[in-house]
């Protein structure tokens, strides 16, 4: 049997429950042909970059599968009929990810680097750039002789 990662989205006004009873029935078709669901994660309600089927946010959720092809098809022809799913992927891997998915993998405030620190990077020096010009080659603006339009 293969290893799998499946993706889908579901349409933004079915609730949770109803987003985890669409996993239990696709879990449900894998096993029925053979196969098992590892790690089942549900990422929640994120925003669309673009409207699906005049949706802006989807539910996302992911599965861990090793499977046969022919139950991977099933459950893709079950997703395909189903009109809460907006989207799904299907990707083979090489071997699971051990732990949280990147999504759901917690990223700290204090982890980002500071922008008044010094982890920031290098900080411009324009100490070689020579003395700042104080525009002393034109004369200031009321000694200056006046437009030819407006004589």
């Amino acid at each position: 049997m293969a290893l799998y990662e499946h993706v889908f989205l579901a349409r933004q006004d079915v609730s949770a429950q109803q987003v985890d009873a669409l996993v239990e029935q696709y879990k449900g078709v894998i096993e029925a042909h053979g196969g098992k669901i590892g790690r089942v994660e549900n990422w929640g309600l994120k925003s669309l970059t673009y409207r699906i089927k005049k949706n802006r946010k989807a539910h996302y959720a992911l599965m861990d599968i090793d499977a046969p092809a022919a139950a991977i098809q099933e459950m893709e022809r079950q997703m395909r009929i189903n009109e809460d799913v907006l989207r799904y992927m299907t990707i083979a891997v090489e071997a699971h990810e051990e732990g949280p998915s990147a999504m759901m993998q917690k990223r700290d405030r204090d982890d980002r680097p500071r922008r008044d620190g010094d982890d920031r990077g290098p900080r411009r020096d324009f100490g070689d750039r020579g003395p700042r010009r104080d525009f002393g080659d034109r004369p200031p603006r009321g000694d200056r002789p006046p437009r030819e339009d407006r004589a």
